[in-house]
């Protein structure tokens, strides 16, 4: 298969603009004839079933949870970027796309990544008129912050809830049209699989999650919008229920899954206390912009924060990213908070964290200037620890993330199964190797209003004159009998251990492996150790309980089985890149200071993998850089 981006001509300041005028459009009451499938209602998901569904197109949207405001995007908690220069500190939409692709470690598409800088603006002014109470200097004027990897004020926020205030605008639009009866809204159901009749994706099954009834569904383009996968290492900031199970079987079915080894490791969460526990807290990056970083010069220190002196405090950021300082991108903060760690400076009862002070920040604008900025995170903080940070630091270890890898996407964000899109953080498009910080939510926001109700009236102009298959259809029987098999397959086994020791096991494989740093032997042995764990599983895995009730152990499973084979996709695609890149960290590649060692003669692509019964089979797609020579990724 020829992998065509579908990258519009003209210049890059004109491609987007270029692609509008050059698009497909329907006649608003043929929309009406027309029935989209939404999989998942976050800020990608419930943004594109409510733009959809405003212009005339039937929608049915589905989500695990028990409401669209319980989605992931609601844990983004520190802002949003924009360039919209209010600050007059030098920010423009082509900084903001430099910024962009250098932070992605030129891995990343330009045309792509502008599109993102270009729609920040507009997609500000859509929130404001949605009601989102962003913060305000006190001349009305919306207030910015930074965020790592930068070096302008270009981060948009609602104090420390920005997610939770997006996601309510968004409900808000997509509860409008639910009640005018133009979204059919179905929660507690799972999407298990992708049917795929003639080529094209025309339908999926579910599990409604109450009953353990299957149920298919029929419609002319299916859109997933089901976030990312880091809780393939188990312990992450995700929520618990975050899989890639829609994504993993869309792969499974034709879709080619790219750079899945691109996995962030976010600097500021708090640190694993014990092996009970199933995930980890984020803290928000934005606390960087008042907190320092800091670790004792004394190894295996056991003295309180508040009595080690200034001249014994390594504010190791400071010193080793002089120009950035502890607003350092995230791949290299959390690389060098464990190299301190790994070097016996560690802190805390594990030693397994670094200290993120205010005291300094403290004396510069009070307490009541921090508690404005961040009060809803300081009470998190002591909520969770019991520890109050105005009067000592903070304690924050590095945590599996964000996924910049994901489906495969052209421009227009549709997957290599024609009819199958892919929006938000479950795709591979903006981001590259490492994603900044508050980028998260301008992507799957832009993605959902702005992007895709642009590009898939394209492909939908021509399901008008095809018949649309209905359930009825042998595909999807035949599919809905792989779901139902696979489900009392894992039903039947009835062994000895939980999902949950299963999923432990897999986790600590991927997190030594192929999480900040891997190297060819870890990787080799990641990969026979998973093969080992899969057969453990699908021979002595235990899951009580019926497949035809409520059943979270059964969910865990399925779930599961798909990270399982995830895992071992990562771990081939990190093999294969000799190269360090941004969030890919491989020890072999790496300067004689300890930085990542790029290889743009052998690895400027985009690593794409089509799955086969007989293992992953790599496709490449070239990265051109057209408009910025990729340079060597310095931020000191």
């Amino acid at each position: 298969m020829v992998l065509d981006s579908k990258i519009p001509e003209g210049p890059l300041q004109e491609k987007w603009q270029n692609y509008l005028a050059q698009s497909r459009l329907i006649n608003p009451a043929n929309k009406k004839k027309l029935h989209i499938l939404v999989v998942g209602s976050g800020l990608s998901g419930a943004g594109a079933a409510a733009t959809l569904a405003e212009m005339g197109y039937q929608i049915t949207c589905f989500c695990y949870q028990d409401s669209p405001r319980r989605a992931h995007s609601v844990a983004a908690q520190g802002g949003i970027n924009a360039a919209k220069n209010y600050q007059h500190d030098g920010d423009s939409v082509w900084r903001m796309f430099y910024d962009t692709l250098k932070g992605g470690d030129f891995r990343s598409r330009e045309a792509n990544t502008y599109r993102l800088a270009e729609l920040s603006a507009p997609l500000i002014d859509h929130f404001v008129q949605q009601g989102v109470p962003f913060a305000r200097e006190y001349g009305g004027v919306l207030a910015n912050r930074s965020f790592g990897g930068v070096q302008v004020q270009r981060t948009f926020y609602a104090r420390g809830q920005t997610g939770q205030q997006l996601v309510l605008a968004a409900y808000a639009q997509l509860s409008k049209m639910i009640h005018a009866k133009k979204v059919t809204m179905l929660p507690k159901h799972e999407v298990l699989d992708i049917v795929v009749i003639n080529g094209q994706a025309k339908g999926v099954i579910a599990r409604q999650l109450e009953t353990g009834t299957l149920v298919k569904f029929a419609a002319d383009a299916v859109v997933l919008a089901t976030g990312g996968y880091s809780r393939v290492f188990r312990l992450s900031t995700l929520a618990i229920g975050c899989n890639g199970s829609a994504i993993w079987k869309a792969h499974k079915r034709g879709a080619f899954f790219a750079a899945p080894s691109f996995t962030q490791i976010h600097p500021t969460a708090l640190p694993q206390t014990s092996n009970a526990q199933s995930k980890l807290t984020l803290m928000s990056e934005s606390l960087r912009n008042d907190g320092r970083i800091w670790v004792p010069k004394k190894k295996q220190d056991t003295r309180k924060p508040q009595d080690i002196p200034e001249a014994e405090r390594d504010y190791y950021l400071e010193r080793r990213y002089p120009s950035f300082g502890n607003l350092a991108p995230r791949d290299i903060a959390s690389r060098a908070a464990k190299e301190r760690i790994d070097a016996g400076y560690g802190v805390g009862p594990l030693k397994n964290a670094v200290y993120l002070d205010f005291k300094h920040a403290l004396e510069r604008i009070g307490k009541a200037g921090i508690a404005d900025k961040y009060g809803n995170l300081f009470a998190m903080y002591e909520k969770i620890t019991g520890i109050n940070a105005y009067k000592e630091p903070m304690k924050i270890s590095p945590a599996a993330h964000f996924s910049m890898g994901g489906l495969w996407v052209d421009y227009e964000l549709m997957t290599t199964i024609p009819g199958l899109y892919a929006i938000g953080e479950c795709n591979y498009s903006d981001h590259g190797a490492n994603r900044l910080g508050a980028n998260s939510l301008l992507q799957t926001s832009i993605d959902g209003y702005f992007i895709l109700p642009n590009t898939i009236n394209t492909y939908l102009a021509d399901a008008l004159q095809q018949p649309r298959p209905d359930v009825n259809h042998p595909e999807f029987q035949a599919v809905a009998n792989e779901v139902s098999g696979q489900i009392a397959k894992l039903m039947a086994v009835n062994g000895t251990r939980t999902t949950d020791d299963f999923h432990r096991e897999l986790g600590k494989i991927m997190w030594q492996e192929c999480a900040m740093s891997r190297h060819k032997a870890g990787l080799e042995a990641a990969l026979k150790a998973i093969e080992a764990l899969k057969q453990a599983f699908w021979t002595d895995v235990k899951i009580p309980g019926r497949a035809d009730s409520l059943n979270p152990e059964l969910e865990k499973a399925l779930r599961l089985a798909d990270f399982i084979e995830l895992a071992q996709l990562m771990c081939t695609d990190a093999l294969q890149r000799n190269e360090s890149c941004g969030a890919h960290f491989r020890e072999e590649y790496q300067t004689p200071e300890g930085e990542a060692l790029r290889n743009d003669a052998d690895f400027a692509y985009v690593s794409v993998w089509e799955y086969t019964p007989e293992g992953f089979n790599l496709h490449k797609e070239p990265l051109r850089f057209q408009y910025v020579q990729p340079t060597v990724r310095s931020y000191k």
